[in-house]
């Protein structure tokens, strides 16, 4: 389920785990980027943020690669970072009781209520956090089947587990030029990541592209080189743009091993991997951020989309990123399946209710959602 439950840290703290990362062009304001990070699987009313943690957007500068490697992209090393921190509840703000403070790249520090839509204000920059409905939409239970039966299991209509859930939403939209200024182009790499308060933070979980710790990463019985090992709680504490050399093999083997897999499950080869068994998504995807180009106008299904025509030596047309009520899990599996060369593969959920076109950007609430037990079984958790 995109990044949900994607380790047994996020399991055990769901306060502190990350559900989804967007980032796209504000389809009313011509110039703003949107940035989107929900938290908190099938968050019930009263749901708080974590007041030991904090709550980060990383955004750096990238521009195309033409290195041999496979990577696509050349990211910079100066860094723009909105941090999110949460008081202790005092019941006296809103429903939750809890503040947020955002502090902007700048170092400006922008303080609102949870769950006050009309969040809070600095140079440039707008912010929100409270409960909203969680956008993502997926059939699950298909695409577990699909990888335990190894066939594609997808139906015409399928089932979205989690529609009607909510989730912990902390959304910042901001002038680009204004807060990130000129240098910083129009092409932003982004990443999000929870670490622990104090002197020495600790990572707790970082997130870029959707599904691939829970899809990608996932054991599927083919990586005959890490039968045991979790690797999800380990990629979990890497830098989203600098993996540590320790495990970079490790996490190569699994994905190499699971691309192979995915790509034969139309019953076909459309991917043609290295005589070592690299397969050529292994290092853009290992590259795990969102790439958004602010200078193109917003775009609804737009996901991996720069990636895709950089793969096909083509130029890209749209802003890339990933919006609110883009169905990822098509396009994943589309790409992953068939590359592209045969029909879409659909896992027969298209959508869910709609996002707002303005701040804050996500639905409202569901008031009564369905019980957390029949939202999320065990089954999902454990993929």
């Amino acid at each position: 389920m995109s990044d949900h439950l994607s380790g047994t840290r996020a399991v055990a703290d769901p306060a502190i785990d990350l559900t989804d990362l967007y980032a796209f062009p504000s389809p009313s304001w011509p110039g703003r980027l949107v940035l989107v990070l929900n938290v908190f699987p099938s968050a019930r009313p009263g749901a708080l943020f974590s007041d030991a943690a904090a709550y980060r957007f990383r955004v750096r500068p990238a521009s195309v690669s033409r290195r041999e490697t496979g990577t696509l992209f050349d990211v910079g090393t100066d860094e723009f970072a909105l941090t999110c921190t949460f008081s202790a509840p005092t019941g006296q703000d809103m429903e939750s009781g809890q503040r947020g403070t955002c502090v902007l790249p700048s170092g400006e520090p922008v303080s609102f209520p949870v769950n006050d839509e009309r969040g809070g204000a600095g140079d440039g920059v707008r912010c929100y956090a409270g409960l909203r409905l969680d956008p993502f939409f997926m059939d699950v239970a298909k695409e577990v089947e699909t990888r335990a039966s190894r066939r594609l299991a997808f139906v015409a209509e399928g089932t979205n587990l989690l529609e009607g859930n909510d989730v912990l939403t902390f959304v910042a939209e901001l002038d680009v030029a204004r807060v990130f200024g000129p240098a910083a182009g129009s092409v932003l790499a982004v990443a999000a990541e929870t670490v622990t308060l104090g002197p020495y933070p600790v990572r707790l979980e970082r997130l870029g592209r959707p599904e691939i710790k829970n899809i990608l990463m996932s054991d599927n019985g083919v990586d005959t080189a890490n039968k045991i090992v979790d690797l999800r709680d380990l990629y979990n504490e890497e830098d989203p743009f600098r993996l540590g050399p320790t495990y970079l093999d490790a996490y190569r083997s699994r994905l190499n091993a699971n691309l192979a897999f995915f790509d034969g499950l139309d019953g076909k080869q459309d991917w043609t991997t290295r005589p070592d068994g690299t397969h050529p998504l292994t290092e853009p995807l290992l590259a795990d951020f969102l790439v958004v180009d602010t200078a193109k106008p917003y775009a609804e299904d737009s996901f991996f989309e720069i990636e895709r025509a950089l793969l096909d030596g083509r130029p890209y047309t749209t802003c890339g990123g990933r919006s609110l009520d883009d169905d990822v899990i098509d396009t994943l599996y589309t790409l992953i399946v068939n590359a592209g060369n045969g029909p879409r593969v659909s896992d027969g959920v298209d959508g869910t209710v709609p996002a707002l076109r303005a701040f804050p950007y996500l639905a409202p609430a569901n008031p009564n959602p369905p019980a957390e037990a029949a939202a999320i079984p065990k089954a999902a958790a454990s993929r």
